[in-house]
């Protein structure tokens, strides 16, 4: 009996630590899949950040940079002429939103985020930043300002200008951290489901054992959701501070809503499994027990017996 009982501790035991970083790995497994498959992905990044368009917080960033820049070109080449600075403003506020800005900002967009993949996936090592050529998203701005007969907008410059996004000593930890990421990715997940089948599998009390895999799951989901909220905050308080951050914080919950969604996820699955797992033990329990004894009852005596 004595080495029945630890059998079942060891193998519990196994179960348990085979359990336990299956749960690890699972908020893990996720933040790398959403790096590599979400953010690198240059289709589904666009489609993420096109919507930015048309948020109020977007719109006004853009026309401060874009406005501050042209009337900065503008003053130089009309003799400080600082009457113009208005007209611009104004023109640029008007421009964020039509259909042309949308256009606008999905090509710089998609050069932004080429430009970026290219550093992180290119083996040759580069000395330079990483920069994209924003010339023709200019084009686009002087081309609607032309429009609208919007005076000197014909003096606008399009010139192409290498605007770095990326510093040269970021590049080569970037590169290496998306290496990892990239093939975190596919192990991660793969290792979490093949450690949760085992621990399952080999402990001797399985239910309880599936039950703890449930909790783990939501702690892990949880714990996941938590660390998105950390890490917007901590994004935007790294900022400079010439960056508007309310359009900071409004593209990184556009990032990030995938990655929100699957910690929720994980949190309602493994409550709910852990949640089964309990509710149908319970029967199995009372099935289980031994019956009561019956009460004893009263006995007559024999009729021979009387006197």
């Amino acid at each position: 009996m004595g080495s029945w009982s630890g059998t079942r501790r060891v193998r519990d035991g196994i179960g348990a630590v085979c359990v336990a970083v299956a749960c690890l790995l699972v908020p893990l497994g996720v933040l790398a899949g959403w790096a590599a498959y979400g953010l690198a992905d240059t289709g589904r990044y666009v489609r993420t950040v096109t919507p930015l368009a048309d948020d109020p917080a977007v719109r006004e960033a853009v026309a401060d940079a874009v406005g501050d820049e042209a009337v900065r070109e503008l003053e130089t080449r009309t003799a400080g002429d600082a009457t113009v600075g208005p007209f611009v403003r104004d023109a640029i506020e008007s421009f964020t939103r039509t259909d042309a800005f949308r256009t606008a900002w999905e090509a710089g967009n998609r050069a932004l985020h080429d430009a970026v993949l290219h550093a992180l996936r290119d083996d040759t090592p580069s000395g330079g930043p990483v920069t994209v050529d924003l010339a023709p998203v200019t084009a686009q701005v002087r081309q609607r300002l032309e429009a609208d007969r919007m005076p000197y907008a014909h003096r606008i410059p399009v010139e192409h200008t290498e605007v770095p996004v990326v510093r040269a000593e970021d590049v080569a930890g970037l590169r290496q951290g998306y290496r990892l990421l990239d093939a975190a990715a596919l192990w991660l997940p793969l290792t979490a489901a093949a450690l949760a089948v085992t621990g399952v599998a080999v402990a001797a009390s399985r239910r309880r054992t599936l039950t703890a895999a449930g909790l783990g799951t939501a702690l892990g989901g949880a714990l996941l959701a938590l660390a998105v909220a950390a890490g917007r905050r901590l994004t935007l308080a790294d900022l400079p501070d010439d960056v508007h951050r309310p359009a900071a914080g409004a593209v990184y919950d556009a990032l990030t809503a995938t990655l929100r969604t699957a910690s929720w996820l994980l949190l309602a699955v493994g409550a709910a499994v852990a949640l089964a797992c309990r509710l149908t033990s319970r029967p199995a329990r009372r099935r289980g027990r031994p019956a009561p004894p019956a009460p004893p009852t009263a006995t007559t005596a024999p009729a021979g017996a009387r006197t």
